[in-house]
C-alpha cells in the first residue's frame, strides 16, 4: 500500500515540476523580450540626457570663463539662447618689448631720439561676433570668431637716446610721433609671435579640462578651419 502511495506521488510531482518548470522559462523570456522592447527608448532617453548635461555644463564654463551664456543646440535643436553681457574674452596675456629710433638729419645738422617701449598684449575673443555651440552624440562643434590682439598696454618707456642737432632741434611733435609708434609695433609684434593662435588652443584646453567630454571637442573659427 505505501508503495503504491510513493508511486502515484511520483507521477503526480513530475508534471507538476515541469509545468512550473516552464513557467519560469517562461517569465524569464517575458522579461528578457520586455527589456529588449524597451531598450532603444531607454538607451534615447539616456543620451538625450547626458547631451543635455554636456550642455549645461558647457554653459557653466563659458559663463565661468566668458561670463556669458552662449548659444546651445542638441541635435540641431535650440537648448540655450546666447546672451552677451561682455563684448571680449581676453585669453592670454604676454609682456612685449619694442624700440624704435628716429634719426633725422637737415643741412648738415642730425637729432636723434631713440626709445624702448614695454607693453602687455592681450589676446582673445571678439564676443560680439557670432558663438554657439551644437552637441552633437558624435562630437561638440564650438563655433567662434578667430582670437585676434584685442589690447595693448603700456607699462614703461624709457628715452634711450636724445640727441638735438645744432639747429635741427627735436619737437615735440617728434616726440609724440614716436610714442605712438610703439604701441603699433608692440601689437604687430604680438601678432607676429602667434599669441592668437596661442590663446585659440588655450581656450580649447580650458573647456576640455572643465568638462571633460566622451566625444571630440572642436573649435571651428569663422574661416571654417578646426582646432583639433
Amino acid at each position: 500500500m505505501l508503495r503504491h502511495s510513493r508511486s502515484t506521488l511520483a507521477r503526480i510531482s513530475w508534471p507538476l515540476a515541469f509545468t512550473l518548470i516552464a513557467l519560469f522559462i517562461a517569465a524569464v523570456v517575458l522579461i528578457i523580450f520586455l527589456r529588449l522592447e524597451s531598450w532603444p527608448t531607454r538607451t534615447a532617453r539616456q543620451s538625450s540626457a547626458e547631451l543635455e548635461r554636456l550642455g549645461k555644463d558647457l554653459r557653466a564654463a563659458f559663463i565661468d570663463v566668458a561670463h556669458l551664456q552662449p548659444r546651445i543646440t542638441i541635435n540641431n535643436r535650440v537648448y540655450m539662447e546666447q546672451t552677451t553681457p561682455v563684448s571680449e574674452l581676453v585669453v592670454l596675456s604676454r609682456r612685449i618689448e619694442v624700440e624704435h629710433e628716429l634719426l633725422h638729419t637737415w643741412v648738415g645738422s642730425s637729432k636723434r631720439v631713440k626709445l624702448h617701449g614695454t607693453f602687455v598684449a592681450k589676446a582673445g575673443f571678439d564676443l560680439r561676433q557670432d558663438l554657439w555651440i551644437d552637441i552633437r552624440p558624435d562630437e561638440i562643434v564650438i563655433q567662434l570668431p578667430h582670437a585676434r590682439i584685442l589690447g595693448i598696454e603700456q607699462q614703461q618707456v624709457e628715452v634711450l637716446a636724445f640727441e638735438n642737432g645744432l639747429w635741427n632741434r627735436i619737437s615735440g611733435q617728434d616726440l609724440q610721433s614716436e610714442l605712438s609708434i610703439l604701441p603699433q609695433q608692440a601689437s604687430e609684434k604680438a601678432a607676429e609671435s602667434g599669441l592668437p593662435a596661442e590663446a585659440e588652443r588655450t581656450l580649447q584646453q580650458q573647456l576640455g579640462q572643465r568638462i571633460h567630454p566622451s566625444q571630440p571637442l572642436h573649435l571651428v573659427f569663422k574661416d571654417e578651419k578646426k582646432l583639433e
